[in-house]
């Protein structure tokens, strides 16, 4: 590792509590990228919009080469992974909470006990972890670079080669035009065509062969766009970039003549663990060979020239992508706005049970503990999106709503964000389902339930489509008892409403909620 890899003696902050409250340094930012091959820790400040990197970390944790034949990730596997966040964790002690995101990949993805890992893994770091779709990793890894590079005339191509996937964008300036995540990565190919570590042209060629198979998804679209400038991020292509310039076989950017030479040099060697080139980490040698076939076949299937390296990527675009919410302008919004009008939500209905299910939260936030604001934010957007499903039938539109919300590419937004986003709509009305919960993380679940009786009651409280959200109801909770109470004559003008709550005091009780109203 270079000295920036290396865990300094202390964390960047320290602990300070009062009355057992922590007073966090709010400018104070941290990113953690769990890769298939690499797990990345970023720690910065923000300074007037910007970044300024305070610490980095990194640890080839390779998880993608920790799947056993039934598509689980390995004790041997779980416990690398979990030793190097024990690493990472003291590094998070003083920041905000909100000011944290940790994400992982492809290989977390892919794997069947993934929900396991998260539980060992979030006691160990302190903090919650999200699962990014493929799409959503290739958006932040666009924000990253972009914000690095200087802002060209036209259009620049971005690929990133990780352990178990391979991110593709087109974009304009800071705004990516096409994205793509293709199941294609160094740490998956090595495995695939290199299992005992035996270099041959036969096995190269072959995965080659096989990233093209990859890239037809994509090639005529890509090239119909278009692009002027060709952007390669990560470390495979760092490497590559590293190599080349050290054996002199280029000056500048990557080159197809340059790759041509690194592939020959490659063939060389008979063998994973004999890989040694100037310019190349020990322990990136293993994996490179896979790495160096997958970005041949990008250079040949794109006609590309040559690629320039940029050093910002993921970590770099979850911590901009950090700022974009801090200063209103968040991505999520952008997408729950596309989706309700994609599917021709009525935004007046939307608005006023959103007005009625905030002030209900309000009032009951610290009585249900509900005091994280990424809370507030999930019961507001389901709000917002819980008719979507109107779009599809009228008959269970909730649950057509939930699956949309759970299987749509939602930009801005976790596997696990969305999960929450199509539980909530799923149950905001008819049965309340509490199956539906405990397939949530342990820690989500009773908070999930609040807010879903939350937006019920919102709903049911608006069910006359109203020209103004009624906020005149009154809650109180004590675990699991929730009274209502209303203005004097309240429920001789809203009779209908009054039969509502009625039947959710039947729904409610059947799960051991009882409901009350005056």
């Amino acid at each position: 590792m270079s000295n920036t890899d290396k865990p300094t003696d202390k964390p960047v902050t320290e602990t300070i509590t009062d009355d057992q409250t922590a007073s966090y340094d709010n400018d104070l930012l941290a990113a953690i990228d769990l890769g298939s091959n690499s797990f990345h820790l970023m720690v910065a400040r923000s300074v007037q919009g910007e970044i300024r990197t305070l610490e980095r970390l990194g640890d080839k944790v390779q998880l993608a080469a920790g799947f056993d034949q039934d598509g689980n990730l390995t004790e041997e596997a779980q416990q690398r992974a979990l030793d190097c966040l024990s690493r990472f964790a003291p590094f998070l002690t003083g920041i905000n909470p909100d000011n944290i995101r940790i994400v992982g990949t492809n290989a977390l993805r892919a794997a069947r006990n993934t929900r396991s890992f998260l539980n060992r893994a979030e006691k160990v770091l302190g903090h919650p972890l999200e699962i990014i779709s493929g799409r959503e990793e290739a958006r932040l890894i666009y924000v990253g670079a972009a914000h690095s590079l200087a802002t060209p005339q036209g259009r620049r191509l971005v690929a990133d080669i990780g352990g178990g996937s391979t991110e593709f964008i087109i974009g304009e300036g800071f705004e990516p035009k096409a994205l793509e995540s293709l199941h294609m990565g160094c740490v998956a190919y090595s495995k695939r065509f290199f299992p005992d570590g035996q270099i041959t042209t036969k096995r190269y060629q072959q995965a080659v062969l096989a990233a093209k198979n990859e890239l037809l998804n994509i090639v005529k679209p890509y090239k119909k766009l278009g692009w002027q400038q060709t952007v390669g991020t990560s470390g495979t292509i760092k490497a590559t970039a590293a190599v080349l310039q050290q054996n002199g076989w280029c000056d500048g950017p990557i080159t197809r003549e340059g790759l041509s030479k690194l592939s020959k040099a490659l063939l060389k060697f008979k063998d994973l663990e004999s890989v040694q080139l100037d310019g190349l980490r020990s322990d990136r040698a293993k994996v490179f060979p896979a790495g160096v076939a997958i970005l041949q076949a990008i250079f040949e299937l794109l006609d590309i020239e040559e690629m320039t390296f940029t050093d910002g990527a993921l970590r770099e675009g979850i911590l901009f992508d950090l700022l974009g919410r801090f200063s209103h302008q968040d991505i999520r919004e952008q997408t729950v706005t596309a989706l309700s009008e994609r599917y021709h939500a009525d935004a007046s209905q939307a608005t006023i049970v959103s007005e009625t299910a905030l002030n209900l939260f309000d009032q009951v936030k610290s009585s249900w503990k509900l005091k994280h604001d990424e809370l507030r934010q999930i019961l507001r957007w389901a709000a917002q999106l819980h008719e979507i499903g109107l779009a599809i039938s009228h008959s269970q539109f909730h649950k057509h709503g939930a699956y949309l919300l759970q299987h749509s590419d939602l930009p801005g937004f976790s596997h696990q964000h969305q999960a929450m986003l199509a539980v909530l709509v799923r149950s905001h009305r008819r049965k309340f389902p509490m199956a539906e919960f405990r397939t949530q993380p342990e820690a989500l679940e009773q908070p999930l339930i609040c807010l879903a009786i939350l937006l019920r009651l919102a709903v049911h409280l608006n069910h006359s489509r109203p020209d103004e959200a009624n906020l005149s109801a009154k809650i109180k909770v004590d675990g699991k008892q929730i009274k209502l109470s209303f203005p004097d004559g309240w429920f001789e003008d809203n009779p209908l409403t009054l039969a509502d709550l009625e039947t959710e005091q039947t729904y409610l009780d059947a799960y051991g909620y009882s409901l009350s109203f005056a």
